[in-house]
């Protein structure tokens, strides 16, 4: 029981050491989405469809130096986010997202110009950093695309 004690107040100790020091939280988040361009004609219609399921990367450096990176799949609406939550002074400063994998055997191929996006990160904390549509594209476009 007294080792329990010890361990709460130990515990409490060290919680208010952090709340005095003025350590400010920050809290970050990248969100973007991955759709298969269908016919292959580098715009967005009604054929076109997201893709559940595929891997997108996030490598960021933040304000101290420190290189982080993230791995997320996006979900039914084909979206990925990354958020962290972090101290201010070592917040995001810089981050570049790009397209692993495409699990869809009829949509595999990475479009032109989906390679990789670098960005400044300089949202306040508790906001977000949209990032445009990764695209990817069928082997062979339907005969209707022609």
């Amino acid at each position: 029981m007294e080792s329990k004690n010890k361990n709460l107040v130990l515990g409490l100790v060290v919680l208010a050491v952090f709340l005095v020091s003025g350590v400010q939280s920050w809290t970050g988040e990248i969100h973007g989405r991955v759709v298969c361009d269908v016919c292959a004609d580098s715009s967005i219609g009604p054929e076109d469809h997201v893709l559940e399921g595929a891997e997108v990367a996030v490598l960021c450096i933040t304000k101290s130096g420190e290189v982080v990176n993230y791995q997320a799949f996006t979900n039914a609406k084909g979206i990925y986010t990354v958020a962290e939550t972090m101290p201010e002074s070592d917040r995001w400063d810089a981050c570049l997202a790009r397209p692993i994998s495409s699990f869809h055997d009829h949509c595999n191929h990475l479009g032109e110009g989906s390679t990789g996006i670098k960005f400044t990160y300089n949202r306040p904390s508790g906001h977000f950093h949209m990032v445009r549509p990764f695209v990817y594209r069928p082997t062979n476009a339907p005969t209707y695309c022609i």
